[in-house]
């Protein structure tokens, strides 16, 4: 969420940032409910003053001797006049509050115009891409070939389409690559490491900025208490810093968790209906950084490397891109997507994203930290990325390490996690 003082201080500075999104800020809107508020809140302040003023004279009146019925009618009238201008105002203020949820993060000037992922700019690339002798078969071909590979047949029937059942060795390979990522983070990256709650309640989501614009693309449980499946683990593990305030020698949070992660792909139809590229349900291990607000750039370039390690030791050929500002998230104001290479489509597709969010979801949640410098209260800010997408890091896996029989070499750093073992058949 945006600060609603810098709106309402230089809102044509503001919706020219936000013309960058392909979002267009509603200033007359905007205007006219400030103006109505601020008229609001001073017949309001005013009908207090005015009451209080009765209250008094009735005091005065009564020790006086004097009649205090008239005085009395006219306090009714006003508190009646009163609770209708509060109410009005309450209603006004809710109003303007649900517009401004509706407000994207203004994008950070180094993020270039566009209107789509087509005008991304590729700012790296790590690895070269496999030459193949033979023909390539996708991860879904090789994966139901294996003797305990991927059944989708059987996820179907059990729960429907976008959905996987791993067997045997293949879901050893999955929980490998988990523990892989998590032991790098941890021990080399300096995070700590979380459990958290799969469920979460709509104030979390709202605090991240999933609700109210994404709500079709979440879960939401139906029972005695409104529930929602986590779509990612930043959301859980970001709110943990709601409503805190964090002293500045704590500073910077560093923490990473593996999830699963459920999402309708509301839109998304048609759209990878094969394999695992786009799923309801997928795992992955996320990082999360809550930083001063000066060193949020300087995460956020930590983090991505963060990422990238990991590609670098599984030896996955990957690329490495800014965002342009039509294709950039909600609440994001700068963000880096690494594509890793896959073969049988002969392009790079995104396995991870990584995002500063700056101040706009610490103002959601009220996450704050005590600078030492004025002693009161301030914005943290957020940064979070997945490092990495564990089932679309399988697919890399499958597609770059295939040889002509259909078996898969195991990267050489994950053998130990397999025990061993070099390659699935």
């Amino acid at each position: 969420m945006l600060d609603p003082k810098r709106i309402r201080s230089e809102p044509e500075l503001l919706a020219k940032q936000l013309l960058k999104k392909k979002f267009e800020l509603d200033i007359a809107r905007l205007s006219k409910l400030d103006a109505a508020r601020k008229q609001l809140q001073l017949e309001t302040e005013a009908l207090q003053s005015e009451r209080n003023s009765r209250s008094k004279m009735i005091g005065k009146a009564k020790a006086a001797g004097e009649d205090v019925a008239s005085i009395l009618k006219s306090m009714a009238s006003i508190k009646s006049d009163l609770e209708q201008k509060k109410e009005q105002l309450t209603r006004l203020q809710q109003e303007l509050s649900d517009y401004l949820m509706t407000v994207p993060n203004v994008p950070d000037v180094t993020v270039p115009e566009g209107d789509d992922e087509s005008a991304n700019a590729v700012i790296a690339s790590w690895g070269k891409p496999r030459q193949f002798d033979f023909e390539v078969k996708d991860h879904a071909e090789l994966g139901e070939a294996l003797q305990q590979g991927l059944d989708f047949a059987s996820a179907s029937k059990i729960a429907g389409a976008r959905f996987v059942v791993m067997q045997g060795r293949t879901a050893q390979l999955h929980r490998a690559l988990i523990q892989f990522m998590l032991d790098i983070h941890t021990r080399e990256h300096g995070y700590t490491e979380l459990y958290v709650p799969y469920l979460v309640n709509s104030e979390s989501l709202r605090g991240t900025g999933q609700l109210p614009k994404f709500e079709a693309d979440l879960f939401k449980l139906q029972g005695p208490q409104e529930y929602y499946l986590i779509p990612t683990a930043e959301v859980p593990v970001t709110n943990l810093v709601r409503d805190e305030i964090i002293d500045a020698e704590r500073l910077p949070l560093k923490f990473t968790s593996h999830t699963p992660c459920f999402r309708s792909e509301a839109g998304s139809y048609g759209k990878d209906t094969k394999g695992m590229i786009r799923q309801h349900q997928f795992e992955k291990v996320e990082l999360v950084q809550v930083v001063q607000p000066e060193a949020s750039n300087q995460a956020l370039e930590e983090l991505t490397e963060h990422a990238e390690k990991i590609l670098q030791l599984l030896n996955l050929p990957y690329r490495k891109v800014i965002l342009c500002g039509g294709d950039l998230g909600f609440g994001s104001a700068k963000t880096y997507d690494l594509e890793v290479w896959l073969p049988s489509q002969n392009c790079y597709r995104e396995i991870s994203s990584c995002s500063c969010c700056t101040d706009f979801q610490a103002r959601r949640m009220q996450a704050r930290w005590r600078n030492p410098s004025t002693g009161k209260p301030a914005l943290v800010h957020t940064v979070n990325g997945s490092a990495l997408a564990i089932g679309r890091t399988l697919v890399a896996i499958f597609e770059n390490f295939q040889d002509a029989s259909g078996k898969i070499r195991i990267p050489e750093i994950l053998v130990p996690y397999m025990h061993g073992l070099e390659t699935l058949d």
